[in-house]
């Protein structure tokens, strides 16, 4: 499940398209010692058809390990192709997307969380992915598909994946997944979450690992997740949306390291160096100034200045050409109290989140093994 040279991913953050990129990976980096990072999503074509400028997609700094590259797809050939191109940047770990329940991917690219109705395919892809690389490989999903959405469907699909290929570890987002045409903002907010599947695959499936993905916003509801059993947890866009809540807790709440005492101005300034070395890099400046900062400007959420900050940052997106001018003339808004300060405190949650969840686990699953394999 993972490289041994690294402490477990009890804390991962979610592969976000346009959000979790080289910028903020780096960022979080500065903040987390200890999570694990996931790419976005990069289509397979993307990476075949792109290898003679391989670097733009796939190339990040050795900081930012432990790290997963996340890749979708449907076509076998290309899957095991870019799987064979990434094996030189040594991610520590290759992810299966089959969870996106965007139009463009799951319509459109008939892949994503559509590939959840094939589990055949899965075991297939899993198999080639796996062949093709020196890492272990895992498989994110959803609970269901539409009305494809009993547990005895994800134990299916759970089973036959494993079955027939070396998959071990499933990150399972704890809602279903409508294709219907509702936007992929409704999919994360609709279907209602059913943490019980989860914990009812932890019991069913002994032998393989699980980590568990959706509406858990803070390190006090990680926490209550793995005391309930939980073998990993993974945050969205609470690490991206409020990053020093959540990031700033995680070394030390969930891996129980001691606090590094880093303040948010050394962070930055640690960033800006990054930052500047990067700007421009890809030719015709990109990325600019704004592409940069972007995963900084939720830093300082709901401290004082944040107003001011942002306000600040976008005017100074217009003109600024480094990372140094923009700190220089946007940090004035934020107290140096707030700037000197290490993260302190444990921010809120719901520490029942799973209260009761194993009073409400579903009928233990018993595969129908040659039919499960091969329906």
């Amino acid at each position: 499940m993972v490289a041994s040279r690294y402490l477990p991913p009890l804390f991962s953050v979610a592969p976000m398209m346009e959000w979790t990129d080289n910028h903020y990976r780096t960022f979080a980096r500065l903040i987390s010692k200890h999570a694990w990072l996931y790419t976005e999503m990069l289509a397979a074509e993307t990476i075949v058809y792109q290898k003679g400028n391989l670097d733009r997609f796939l190339a990040y700094s050795p900081e930012q390990h432990p790290i997963v590259l996340q890749i979708g797809g449907s076509n076998l050939e290309n899957l095991a192709k870019a799987t064979e191109l990434a094996t030189p940047y040594h991610y520590d770990e290759i992810n299966f997307n089959c969870g996106c329940p965007s139009p463009k991917v799951a319509g459109h690219g008939c892949f994503g969380v559509r590939l959840m109705l094939d589990p055949k395919f899965v075991g297939e892809a899993m198999s080639v992915i796996a062949a093709n690389t020196n890492v272990p490989v895992s498989v994110k999903c959803r609970i269901g598909v539409d009305d494809h959405d009993s547990y005895n469907e994800l134990c299916d699909f759970i089973y036959k994946v494993s079955s027939l290929s070396p998959t071990r570890h499933f990150i399972i987002h704890s809602r279903k997944a409508l294709l219907n045409g509702i936007s992929p903002a409704d999919n994360r907010r609709i279907p209602p979450l059913k943490y019980e599947y989860y914990y009812a695959l932890l019991r069913d499936f002994p032998d393989l690992k699980f980590t568990i993905n959706g509406g858990i916003n803070s390190v006090v509801e990680v926490n209550a997740a793995l005391r309930e059993g939980a073998h990993g947890v993974m945050v969205g866009r609470a690490a991206y949306q409020y990053p020093w809540q959540t990031l700033g807790h995680v070394d030390t709440a969930i891996y129980g390291a001691p606090s590094s005492g880093l303040t948010r101005r050394e962070i930055l300034k640690r960033y800006e160096e990054y930052g500047d070395s990067v700007l421009g890099r890809n030719g015709n400046n990109r990325p600019n100034v704004r592409e940069v900062a972007r995963p900084l400007l939720n830093l300082f959420y709901s401290e004082p200045g944040n107003s001011l900050w942002k306000r600040k940052a976008d005017y100074a997106f217009q003109h600024c050409t480094t990372m140094k001018s923009f700190f220089e003339e946007t940090l004035v808004a934020i107290p140096d109290s707030v700037l000197d300060s290490p993260i302190a405190g444990v921010p809120s949650g719901r520490e029942d989140l799973f209260a009761n969840v194993h009073d409400l686990l579903p009928s233990p699953y018993h595969a129908r093994e040659e039919e499960a394999l091969y329906a």
